[in-house]
C-alpha cells in the first residue's frame, strides 16, 4: 500500500522541553504527518467523506500538543502518532516528524528532530488442519512458521482436535487447531505468506476438500470486511464448521464477527459425534 495523506510543516507553539525557560516561554515546533491509507474507496466515487480530512489531522496534532507539556519531542511525536491511529481507523500506518528549531544547545544548526513510526495492530485468527503424514507435527511446523513472520505475533493456540472429513468424506480424519495473535500486516500480505508456508511444508495442489498435508486458512483480521476472488473476510465458512468454531471459541470466544459472537455461535452449532474431539 503506497497511498498516503500528508501534512507538512505544521507549526505548533508549545512548552515542551527540559529547560525551565522552554516550559515558561514556549517555542515553535514543526510537525509532518505521513499517513498510509487506502484511498481507492474515496477516489472511485470522488467522495470527500471517505478520505482523511487534512484540517482534522492538524487539529489533532494541536490538541495533543496542548495536552502537554512534554519534556521530550519524542513523547510529543509518539502521542500524536497514537492519537492518529485511534481517531482515524482507515489509517494503517503513520509517520510523525517533529522538528525543534530553537533547541537550547551550543551548536550552529537548523533544527533537531525525531521521526516516529507507528503501525495499526490488528487481531488476527487462523485455522489449521492436516490429514496426511505426521498430522500433529505438520500443525506444529505451520504454527512455528506463522510465528516467525515479521509483523505477526501468535498469542494463543488452541488444543488439537480430531475431526471427521468435511466436504469429501472418503478420506482420513483430520487434526485441526486455531491460532490467534496480533499483526501489522494487511490481509493480502498475510494470505501470500500463508500460501508460501503451505508450499514450504510440502502441500501440493489437489482436489477441493481432498486430503492435504497442511491447510492454513485466514479466518479474520479484526472486523475487516473483504470479499474478492482470492479472499473473503471473515472466512465464509467460519460459522458453519465445528472444526473451526470449536477451537476458535476456546481461545477467542470474546471476538464478535459480522455481528455474531464466537462463543455463542459455538454453543449453538449443531454437532455430530465425530466433530472436534479434543486430543
Amino acid at each position: 500500500m503506497t497511498d498516503r495523506i500528508c501534512v507538512k510543516n505544521l507549526c505548533l507553539h508549545g512548552y515542551h522541553g527540559v529547560m525551565p525557560e522552554e516550559t515558561r516561554l514556549g517555542q515553535k515546533f514543526y510537525v509532518d504527518l505521513d499517513c498510509v491509507v487506502d484511498l481507492e474507496p474515496c477516489t472511485e466515487i470522488d467522495d470527500y467523506s471517505r478520505t482523511i480530512c487534512y484540517a482534522s489531522l492538524c487539529d489533532l496534532a494541536e490538541e495533543v500538543s496542548r495536552n502537554g507539556p512534554y519534556q521530550l519531542i519524542e513523547t510529543l511525536g509518539d502521542r500524536i502518532a497514537r492519537a492518529v491511529l485511534e481517531r482515524f481507523p482507515p489509517v494503517r500506518e503513520v509517520q510523525v516528524h517533529v522538528r525543534k528549531p530553537s533547541a537550547p544547545i551550543a551548536a550552529n544548526l537548523d533544527h533537531v528532530g525525531v521521526s516516529i513510526v507507528r503501525k495499526r495492530l490488528y487481531r488476527v485468527g487462523f485455522s489449521l488442519g492436516s490429514n496426511m503424514g505426521e498430522k500433529a507435527a505438520n500443525l506444529r511446523r505451520a504454527l512455528a512458521y506463522l510465528d516467525t513472520l515479521e509483523g505477526l505475533d501468535i498469542e494463543r493456540v488452541s488444543q488439537f482436535y480430531k475431526t471427521a472429513p468435511w466436504g469429501k468424506e472418503d478420506q482420513d480424519w483430520f487434526l485441526n487447531a486455531c491460532a490467534t495473535g496480533w499483526t501489522t500486516l494487511q490481509p493480502q500480505s498475510i494470505l501470500k505468506s500463508i500460501k508460501r508456508i503451505e508450499l514450504e511444508i510440502g502441500r501440493v495442489p489437489g482436489e477441493r476438500w481432498g486430503p492435504r498435508l497442511i491447510d492454513i486458512d485466514l479466518l479474520f483480521v479484526d472486523d475487516l470486511q473483504i470479499e474478492t476472488a482470492r479472499l473473503t473476510l471473515p472466512h465464509a465458512e467460519l460459522f458453519n464448521r465445528a472444526f473451526v468454531l470449536i477451537p476458535l471459541a476456546e481461545i477467542a470466544g470474546d471476538v464478535t464477527l459480522s455481528g455474531r459472537n464466537i462463543s455463542e455461535a459455538a454453543k449453538s452449532l449443531g454437532r455430530e459425534g465425530g466433530d472436534a474431539i479434543p486430543q
